[in-house]
């Protein structure tokens, strides 16, 4: 008998809901990555839950979780790991890194240099890392969420193309209603810790059996070429100085397929990429320097390209 994602992903959501207030569709779009494979960025302002949510997905997942805060002395081994003398033995032992863990928060990763961040770049896209020259695999599921703070520059590494395009999909948590941020008071009144108790709901295997079921979800010919259409869109628009590389594209489509799966059903809808187009792709394009300084210039565009790009017209399954 298969998994039903639907149910498993709401009690999934549910449980971290127990800390985290009015964020129910972040935390879809969390899932929808998570289902899809991908890694997930978070970039918004401090103080807005984001360590909360990685934390609390991990702990709801059942899988092991390690956090690194990322600063500019930082080294790469301070992430993989390396060798260390044993004097009893007269022997190199290796002592494996943070990296070796289901989810690792790579918290304010823009602060740490070029080099370290590029540490990552291996374990992002292989799932291992070399170490001395020699590779490891690394634990199976490997998902990297890491933060950036959008308006603190100071300090700070822009994150290279390459390594943005690793990243599956960027989110943003955004502030709390004036009724959410009373109910965050109340349960913490309640509560009488700042320590949220999650619960494992799931484990490793069943988010295994959950992705084997996103990856049987139909995709109609026609909403292929959707997809194609709105990659080809980034690319010939002149605003925008370079267009989604193919990795785009296949984001988008993983996406969708695994938000059709999290609204149970089989097959996709052209809302499910529509709804994706931004998180996915948002990260992807290059602007021209005429919109660097424009607010939600990326995201504007994006939509302009997504309202201009006919959408196809499917049977009734």
């Amino acid at each position: 008998m298969m998994i039903d994602v639907k149910s498993s992903t709401a009690a999934i959501i549910d449980e971290i809901e127990k800390g985290v207030i009015g964020k129910r569709e972040v935390l879809e779009e969390l899932m929808a990555a998570v289902l899809s494979g991908g890694h997930i960025l978070f970039e918004d302002f401090p103080g807005l839950a984001k360590t909360l949510i990685a934390n609390s997905l991990a702990s709801s997942l059942g899988l092991t979780f390690r956090r690194v805060q990322f600063t500019p002395d930082l080294l790469p081994g301070d992430i993989t790991g390396g060798y260390i003398f044993n004097r009893m033995e007269s022997r190199f032992d290796l002592k494996k890194g943070p990296v070796f863990t289901n989810i690792l928060l790579a918290d304010e990763i823009n602060r740490a240099s070029p080099k370290t961040q590029s540490a990552l770049l291996e374990a992002m896209q292989e799932k291992q890392v070399t170490i001395e020259g020699d590779t490891y695999p690394l634990p199976d599921p490997f998902i990297v969420i890491a933060t950036q703070n959008p308006v603190e520059y100071e300090g700070t590494f822009p994150l290279p193309e390459a390594q943005l395009d690793r990243f599956m999909v960027r989110l943003s948590v955004g502030y709390p209603t004036v009724a959410e941020e009373r109910e965050i008071l109340s349960r913490r009144r309640i509560r009488k810790t700042d320590e949220v108790a999650i619960e494992a709901v799931t484990d490793s295997a069943a988010l295994k059996e959950m992705r084997d079921v996103v990856e049987s979800v139909h995709l109609d010919g026609d909403l292929e070429e959707y997809i194609v259409k709105l990659i080809a869109g980034t690319r010939h628009d002149q605003r925008i100085r370079v267009g989604s590389s193919p990795r785009g594209s296949l984001a988008l489509m993983k996406l969708a397929m695994s938000h059709a799966a999290i609204a149970g059903r089989d097959y996709v809808l052209p809302d499910d990429i529509k709804k994706y187009l931004i998180p996915a792709l948002s990260h992807r394009i290059m602007l021209e320097p005429d919109y660097w300084m424009r607010k939600h210039a990326a995201e504007d565009i994006l939509t302009a390209i997504g309202k201009n790009i006919p959408v196809p017209v499917l049977e009734k399954r």
